[in-house]
């Protein structure tokens, strides 16, 4: 093993001497490696994003907070990630210039499913994700830092998505004018959740804010949830951003990146499906709260799109891509879902009652 992630294991209050530590995983912000010690036992390390993360302080302790939180609330060692503190008590250890690092222990057991494999496999997603829900609920979410400012603040995405649109750096917004049409068509959706929020309407929740099928391990032979991964996005937020942003990713029914938009639209029976689980495991939400499912799933979607649209336009930075449109590809797919979100609405709110009886 290379001397220096010797060095950085040797910061931490792991069991024995580690033998080996390999890259692992399909993340795209942190680095991921698994650690194995001499008796067996397993961990991940990762390095943490400065770049997507640069308050790692306040970070780590949204983490450390939670995670403790949760494990007081379920005595199973698997149901929530534990963080494994250095010699000297940290909740992370800082090398030098952007190099920090945070050890969880290896959830044994479980799988991780990029997409869902059947129905049930969406189903455990929403009792993953819904558990998360129902036994945070009691958790002061204003004492969480905001981990990245404005993360579902959909209107101040318009707001940035209009200072790229003027800015145009690359001249691609000539390329893109049925997609912009439709973002300012559809402007008023974006403030609807804020302004619920804001009016006292909907809670302030703990919310994890990436609730895709990904981040919820599964027990690799029963398939029933165990618990929520990566945590860096947990923070402030409201119940519909979950759900929303679990639909968007698993009840649409093409890739996210998919060129042939006929192929995408809402399967309103996978949408049944998670709503089904969500309500069953988080049962103690509002009237409200659940009434808004459909345009926690729509706003969701809208800003995706939009994200992916503004980041086209300046020059493809944030996301990663594979080719010259990508971005494009994926805001083509993510309106496209929007509007059939639209056009189902009706139906949307419709299940979520028929659930919810």
């Amino acid at each position: 093993m290379d001397k220096y992630y010797k060095h950085i294991l040797s910061q931490f209050r792991i069991d024995d001497v580690p033998i080996s530590c390999e890259r692992y995983g399909n993340g795209h912000i942190n680095v991921t490696y698994l650690v194995v010690t001499r008796s067996g036992r397993r961990y991940i390390l990762q390095k943490i994003s400065n770049r997507a993360f640069p308050n790692v302080s306040q970070l780590q302790q949204n983490i450390a907070a939670i995670t403790e939180y949760l494990h007081e609330k379920n005595d199973q060692p698997y149901s929530a990630l534990t963080l494994i503190k250095t010699k000297e008590g940290q909740d992370w250890f800082h090398f030098e210039e952007d190099s920090d690092w945070r050890i969880y222990d290896f959830i044994e057991n479980s799988i991780c499913l990029q997409s869902p494999e059947t129905p049930e496999d969406f189903y455990q997603a929403a009792i993953g994700i819904g558990t998360f829900q129902q036994q945070l609920k009691d958790f002061p979410a204003e004492t969480l830092y905001e981990t990245i400012e404005n993360f579902h603040n959909t209107p101040n995405r318009y707001k940035l998505f209009r200072k790229a649109l003027a800015e145009n750096p690359i001249d691609r917004a000539k390329l893109v004018q049925p997609e912009i049409e439709f973002i300012l068509k559809h402007e008023s959706i974006a403030g609807k959740l804020v302004g619920l929020l804001k009016s006292g309407e909907l809670p302030l929740k703990v919310t994890h804010n990436d609730t895709k099928l990904n981040n919820v391990m599964l027990h690799e032979k029963t398939r029933e949830a165990m618990c929520v991964i990566d945590l860096d996005t947990t923070m402030p937020g409201l119940t519909a951003y979950d759900f929303g942003d679990s639909i968007r990713f698993g009840a649409a029914t093409a890739a996210e990146d998919e060129k042939d938009l006929d192929k995408m639209t809402i399967d309103l029976e996978m949408y049944r499906i998670f709503t089904r689980g969500f309500l069953k495991a988080c049962p103690g939400l509002t009237t409200k709260e659940r009434e808004v499912f459909p345009l926690g799933a729509l706003t969701m979607t809208l800003e995706c799109g939009i994200r992916f649209l503004t980041d086209y336009l300046e020059g493809d930075h944030y996301f990663g891509i594979r080719y010259s449109d990508h971005n494009l590809d994926r805001c083509r797919t993510q309106l496209k879902l929007a509007s059939e979100m639209m056009r189902k609405f009706d139906e949307m709110s419709l299940i979520v009652k028929e659930e919810s009886k």
